[in-house]
This record gives C-alpha cells, structure tokens and sequence, in this order.
C-alpha cells in the first residue's frame, strides 16, 4: 500500500513519528512524506525531524505562513500535483491544521481514500479555524482514527458511518511514552531551572495573539505569578512578532523566562518536570497529562474534555488578568487528581491504526 502523508507543523511531525516508524517496520508499506512548510523554521520543524527520526520528506512544498484562504489554496495546489504525479493508494492526515483540510481536498477531488488520526475531535466553536478544518476532513475521510470516546461519539451524532470510526487512543501519547527516557535534561540545567518549581507556558493561538485585549490579560497574569514562580515562555514566531509591536506587552513578557522554540524532546523534559503548565495549545494539553503535569488551558473551551473531567486540566478564558491569575494558583495548590492508565489507548495507538489499514489493504 503506497500511503502518502501531509503533514505541515509541529504536532503532526510527532505523531507522524510514531506510524512513520511503524509503515518503515511493517512489510507491504510504502510511505512519502509531504511537508507543506507551514511550520518551517529550524526551531519549529527541522528539529523534529532530526530528534525523532523522521525521514527526510520526498517533497517539501515551502508554502509558508500567510492568510487562511491563501495558504490553504497555495498547499491545496501543491498536493495535488504530488497525487497526481505519486498515484497514492490513501492519504494520510493528522489533526486540525490548514494542512490537514488541503491535504483531505485535494485527495477528495482525486478520488484518494483518506485516513484521517485524529478524527471527531470538536470544541463546538466554529469562530477557530482548526474546528472548520477538523470538521472537512472528518466529513472527507473513508478511515476515521478517534482518539477519545467523546470523539467517537462526536463523529456518530455528525451521521459518519459507523464502519468508518475506529477507537484507536492517542498516538501523542505513543510518542510520550517513546520520548520520555530521551527527554532533553541539560535545558532545565542550562535554563537554571528547579524541578517541580517553575511553570511551563505557551501561546501561540490567533485567538490569543491577535487580540490585544486577550494577551496582554494573559501575560498579566503570568508576571503576576512570576512573583512566586519562575514562568518559562518558549516563545512561537507567531507570539514575538506581536510582542515586537507593543511595548507594553515586551515589558510583561520580559518578567518571564523566554526561550526560543525548542525541539520535542525539551519539550518533554520542560513539561515532565514543570510543576504546572499553561498553554492555549491542544497538543501540550495532553502531553502535560503524560508527563503527568497538572494543566490550565487559556482558552475559552477544549477539544480534549475527558482532561477536565478528570481532573487534569482546567480551562481560563483569557478575559481578565485577575481571573487567570485565581485559576493558575488554585491549579497549583491542588493536589494531583488519579491518574488514568487507560485514556488515550495506553500508548497502542499506532499499532492498532497500523491492523486496521493493513486489513483494509488485504481486503482490496
């Protein structure tokens, strides 16, 4: 089966890590891997493919950033001249990012069968772009990989064959459990960082960035706690650019700890060994829980519910310093609720996505 995968930012080169190197194990797989350029800086990609093993990606299509529309049509365009000159068997996406949707259009308009990890995955907010393009792929693709129980059931009540949906678990957390004994320790060191006595931040959303009010509430209420707690910003291209415009704002985020992006594998080691981490990020939430720290998520809903139900996560809407302030102390002085062994498929993920397309291959 000749499988071609688009993936194009950061969490999508950690997933694709894990089944990449399950296709190179497994006889009867050919993989090429395409990389849109949406996350395309050293920091941002590169490293990802160097730490985790990837292979090189056969075309790297350098779209860049700019506007939805444009960099959707621009990759939307390069993938198809890849599927047409490739002749696939599937098509292989990941998540919810403007190169997942090009990649689901693009196959569709061709007739490709698309596999989409991931799947059913909603935060019934269709004001973010990622919920628009969750919902095209899902309602494109032939093999649905479910992460969660809620995505499943997310994906029947949208009327989606129940022959499609496959409850797989999570291959983030497959990629946790491989990461985690190569986790990147000389950063903490380098960064004069204690365990368990710092919190780890990121932001990076276009609901947060680019809107002014939303940011600096939010900054405000990390150099309120960097009073107590060292607060590490990892800062995304998308973040520095806005701080670079506002004074004000470079002044809060200068109370913080700012590093440049860091690869996965710092990553790993900055968040196992952070005593809470704050992030608008859908991925760091869930590799918060694998490292097994507590998380609070500044956004005004998420995708990954079952983490509030347990307990795990928290959401602050970034309204106002003061209440993302009370919610990051009473994160803090909570005790750590009962782990789950079991969410997110126990680290079995890759391999179950793996049994079923290779069933799928014997069937045709």
């Amino acid at each position: 089966m000749k499988i071609v995968t688009v993936v194009g930012a950061r969490p999508q080169f950690i997933k694709a890590a894990v089944l990449s190197r399950l296709f190179r194990q497994t006889p009867g797989f050919e993989e090429i891997l395409v990389h849109t350029g949406q996350h395309y800086d050293d920091n941002m990609s590169e490293v990802f493919f160097r730490e985790l093993e990837i292979p090189a990606p056969k075309y790297h299509l350098g779209i860049g950033s700019g506007p939805h529309g444009q960099q959707t049509g621009r990759m939307l365009e390069a993938i198809e001249k890849t599927l047409l000159e490739t002749k696939p068997n599937l098509l292989l996406i990941y998540g919810d990012t403007n190169s997942t949707v090009a990649g689901a259009l693009a196959a569709a308009k061709l007739h490709i069968p698309i596999a989409h990890v991931e799947a059913g995955l909603r935060s019934f907010n269709r004001k973010m772009p990622e919920e628009i393009n969750r919902i095209v792929a899902d309602h494109l693709s032939t093999w649905l990989f479910a992460p969660t129980d809620a995505a499943a059931v997310n994906l029947r009540h949208e009327g989606r064959p129940e022959a499609a949906i496959h409850l797989v678990g999570d291959v983030m957390f497959d990629a946790a459990i491989h990461a985690g004994a190569q986790a990147d320790m000389p950063l903490l060191r380098e960064s004069n960082l204690m365990p368990k006595n710092y919190v780890l931040a990121t932001i990076h959303r276009a609901e947060n960035t680019d809107d002014p009010r939303r940011l600096r509430a939010i900054l405000e209420a990390f150099a309120n706690l960097s009073a107590k707690y060292p607060v590490v910003l990892p800062l995304h291209p998308r973040t520095r650019a806005v701080l670079a415009k506002n004074p004000e704002m470079e002044s809060l985020a200068q109370k913080l700890r700012l590093l440049e992006p860091v690869g996965y594998l710092s990553m790993v080691a900055l968040e196992k060994n952070a005593r809470l981490v704050a992030t608008d990020s859908g991925g760091v939430q869930k590799e918060a829980f694998f490292q097994k720290a507590p998380c609070v998520t500044l956004r005004d809903e998420t995708e990954w519910v079952e983490l509030v139900e347990n307990g795990w996560n928290r959401l602050a809407p970034p309204t106002d310093a003061a209440s993302i302030t009370r919610i990051l102390e009473a994160a803090l002085a909570a005790p750590l609720p009962p782990d789950d062994p079991k969410l997110y498929g126990g680290g079995m993920a890759g391999r179950r996505i793996v049994e079923i397309l290779k069933k799928a291959k014997s069937a045709t």
